[in-house]
């Protein structure tokens, strides 16, 4: 059984840079399950699926094949054997995941993958739902959260950044939205596991909450 790092958190809140320089300092392997379901979600939107269409995720992700590797220890998200990791992190697929992820046939389809991997490997693993639901058993639980001002501001920073297009006041409602939804589906919500432990990172530097989550480890191991 390998050592299980679960972090949680809503949207935005960091979780898959602090995962990734975790696992990083403690060689372990970083599964960003968020990137499972954003796959899904691209396919279903390649698709001609809308979010609304809900009655249509569960038939067409039947077709959607989602596998991870690793590329000089680079994390790489492939679909139905093409590598579509430079095509997941647009806003698009991320409502489109918030919307999918929900659906019992998208979360079987990839639950498997994810016990599996935690079973074999020392890991790292991120999402919204991985201490409650995924890993219940992990040995460290974290909730990685910010407010939500904090966390469009990191979001329209990014994007600016890239010189892409982009209004702050539409990131900040559509982190509001997404966080409601993710809160109250009905299929393993995002909520603190009560086991986990909180870490706001409102007004932390990426370098102080990777000490705290790493402190945390090593009282573990």
């Amino acid at each position: 059984m390998g050592f299980n790092v679960a972090i949680d958190g809503p949207a935005g809140a960091g979780k898959s840079t602090i995962a990734k320089l975790v696992a990083k300092e403690k060689n372990f392997i970083y599964v960003d399950t968020g990137a499972m379901y954003r796959a899904i979600a691209l396919y279903l939107l390649r698709k001609g699926v809308q979010p609304e269409e809900k009655d249509r995720f569960a038939e067409e992700c039947q077709g959607a094949e989602v596998s991870l590797k690793y590329e000089n220890g680079v994390q790489q998200v492939w679909l139905n054997g093409k590598d579509v990791s430079g095509f997941i992190r647009t806003e698009e697929v991320g409502n489109m995941a918030s919307a999918s992820s929900v659906d019992k046939a998208v979360r079987e389809k990839l639950l498997d993958l994810q016990k599996n991997m935690a079973a074999e490997y020392d890991v790292v693993m991120d999402g919204r739902d991985i201490g409650t639901n995924i890993l219940p058993n992990a040995d460290v639980k974290v909730y990685l959260t910010a407010s939500v001002e904090e966390r469009a501001m990191r979001r329209f920073k990014e994007l600016m950044d890239k010189g892409e297009p982009c209004d702050y006041d539409q990131i900040e409602k559509d982190i509001a939205e997404r966080d409601y939804r993710d809160m109250h589906r009905d299929i393993a919500p995002l909520k603190q596991a009560e086991d986990a432990v909180l870490i706001d990172s409102s007004d932390m530097t990426i370098e102080e909450v990777k000490t705290a989550i790493l402190k945390l480890i090593d009282e573990k191991l």
